[in-house]
């Protein structure tokens, strides 16, 4: 059973920095694209970042892509997401994702991932 587990959310000032992980475990993880996710209140969850299975390829949603980097550690079975800058638009539970096939690129679309985790609050104040 895969398990993705994200942390390092949480209350940051306008400007500020977080550094989100998401550990995956049940698997190893080595073979597949991951991506990160965001959901506001009363939106829908939208794309964030994705990284390819080998590190190789990203993509970042254009609000994000100036002050964001996507990373992985394949030793570690664990996907980051550093964000700079934030802003108060940045609010949002924050998700991460799995696709299950192997050898798989950065994905955009949601419905390219299998897998979902739990979501970690973030809150950027004004």
């Amino acid at each position: 059973q895969v398990q993705l587990v994200e942390s390092g959310g949480g209350l940051v000032q306008a400007g500020g920095s977080l550094r989100l992980s998401c550990a995956a475990s049940g698997r190893s993880f080595s073979y597949n694209g991951m991506g990160w996710f965001r959901q506001a209140p009363g939106k829908e969850r939208e794309f964030v970042a994705a990284i390819s299975w080998s590190g190789g390829a990203t993509h970042y949603a254009d609000a994000v892509k100036d002050r964001t980097n996507i990373s992985r550690d394949n030793a570690k079975n664990t996907v980051y997401l550093q964000m700079n800058s934030l802003k108060p638009e940045d609010t949002a539970v924050y998700y991460c994702a799995l696709r299950r096939r192997y050898w798989s690129d950065a994905a955009r679309d949601r419905n390219e991932y299998d897998y979902w985790g739990q979501g970690t609050q973030v809150t950027v104040s004004s």
